[in-house]
Formats: C-alpha cells, sequence, structure tokens
C-alpha cells in the first residue's frame, strides 16, 4: 500500500510539473487543443464520407463503423494525453546519456520514463472524444451492460496498446537513432484504427497473434456489439498477460544492452 502511495505522489509532480510547462507556452498550448480536435472531425468525416457511397462495409453499417471510431479516438486520447511524449524524449535520453539519472530513481523506470510527460492540452479534449463516443454508442446502440463495462474496456484497450509500444520502443537501446522506430511505432498503432475484418486473412492472423494490434479496438467493440463474443475478449486478456511478461523481459534485456553516452 505504501508503495502504491508512492506512485501516486510522484505522479502527481509529474502532472503539475507538465501542467506548469505547457502552460508557460500558450499558444502552442492552443494549437495542441486545435490539432486534436481537427485530427477527431476529420478521421470521422473521412468514414461518414465513405459510407455516402456504400450502405456498408463488410459486416457493419455506418454507426457501427463509426462508433468503433469514435472506441479508437478515446483510446488515441488517453495514449496522446498520458504516453505519447515520452517516447521521443526517450530517443533522446538514449543518445545524450540523460537516461543514467532516471535508471538511478527509487521507482521502476517503465514507470518513469513512459508516464513522465503528460499532455495537458490533450487532457481539455476529453469532452469531445467522449462525446463522439457517447453518441454513436446510442445510435447503435449498446445495451446497458455494454455501457457499463465500456470504460474498463477502454482502459484494457489503452493498456494493450501501450504494451506492444514499449516493446517496440525497446529497438531503442539497440540503434543510434530512434526516431525511426517511433515512425514504425506510429504506423503499426495506425492499423489498429480500422477494425479487423477489412484485413485478408494472413495480415489478420499477424497482427492479432504475433503482435495483437487489430485487438486493440476489435475486440472490445465486436464484444460490445455482441455480449456473445467472449472469444474476443479472451484473446484481448491473453494478449495483454502475455505480451506484457515479454515487456518487463524485454525490456530488463534492454537496459542491460543500455551503454551509457555520458560515460
Amino acid at each position: 500500500m505504501s508503495s502504491i502511495k508512492h506512485y501516486l505522489s510522484v505522479y502527481k509532480k509529474f502532472i503539475e510539473t507538465s501542467f506548469s510547462v505547457q502552460l508557460s507556452f500558450r499558444t502552442s498550448f492552443a494549437l495542441l487543443i486545435f490539432m486534436d480536435l481537427f485530427f477527431y472531425i476529420s478521421t470521422l468525416a473521412t468514414v461518414d464520407f465513405i459510407y455516402d457511397h456504400v450502405a456498408v462495409i463488410g459486416p457493419w453499417e455506418k454507426n457501427k463503423l463509426m462508433f468503433f471510431i469514435s472506441f479508437m479516438l478515446c483510446v488515441d486520447h488517453l495514449h496522446m494525453t498520458l504516453l505519447s511524449e515520452s517516447f521521443w524524449v526517450l530517443s533522446r535520453q538514449i543518445r545524450t546519456g540523460e537516461l543514467d539519472f532516471i535508471l538511478l530513481k527509487p521507482v521502476h523506470s517503465i514507470f518513469t520514463i513512459f508516464f513522465r510527460y503528460i499532455r495537458p492540452s490533450s487532457l481539455t479534449n476529453t469532452i469531445a472524444a467522449w462525446g463522439f463516443l457517447i453518441y454513436f454508442g446510442s445510435k447503435v446502440p449498446l445495451t446497458t451492460t455494454a455501457w457499463l463495462i465500456l470504460p474498463i474496456l477502454l482502459i484494457m484497450a489503452f493498456i494493450l496498446l501501450a504494451i506492444i509500444e514499449i516493446i517496440i520502443s525497446t529497438a531503442m537501446f539497440w540503434l543510434t537513432e530512434g526516431l525511426g522506430i517511433n515512425f514504425l511505432r506510429m504506423q503499426i498503432q495506425s492499423l489498429a484504427r480500422w477494425p479487423d475484418y477489412i484485413y485478408k486473412v494472413l495480415a489478420r492472423r499477424l497482427f492479432t497473434v504475433l503482435m495483437p494490434i487489430l485487438l486493440i479496438g476489435s475486440a472490445p467493440v465486436r464484444f460490445m456489439l455482441d455480449l456473445k463474443s467472449w472469444d474476443y475478449i479472451a484473446g484481448m486478456i491473453a494478449a495483454i498477460f502475455v505480451f506484457g511478461f515479454l515487456m518487463f523481459k524485454i525490456w530488463s534485456r534492454a537496459l542491460i544492452r543500455y551503454e551509457s553516452a555520458s560515460s
């Protein structure tokens, strides 16, 4: 219990310093808010435009796919608020040796590295992200049970995304420059923004089993649309535990590989 309190107190300081830094640059803060809103609206507008020409895409009609996109926008909202900045900073920390001082801190390195930088500007768009999700969820419509489990499934989707991205980011320890790894991470992340049925069988199996990126959105949304689809959620839970275990193992190996640039 004392360990949890310690981590919460550290995270509180992370939040305070992140707000202090971002609010010091108010123009940038406002532009980031606008950028996120434009991304949400343009993504939904693209799908809406497609449905002006077709009645269904695969097995889903318009409202179901719009709900899926809204769910993934909420996952992206959590990712942009809590995690995204840290991947770009990690590349610099490895290259310059700043990582040395982080590894000396009395908290787990994954927590310190990946949850240090929060984007308050993205946090302000919470109402917009959840507004789209609630609106299209009511259009489907979702059952009462589905509404109750939606926040849990959203957190599970974010956890699985975080695990996969942290595993990918460990490649930075073996490379001189981490910029390419970050762009690769973003490209892989974009695969999850579309439902699994749009991919061919081989690609679907690859990105469901070997790299479960498609489970991030497809598993929870399919389950909410049909509560009998337990196999999707079972696969998602299994992926979180299996790849979570692999993440800690690979991260430990990566730290052994790390050679300080400051030495």
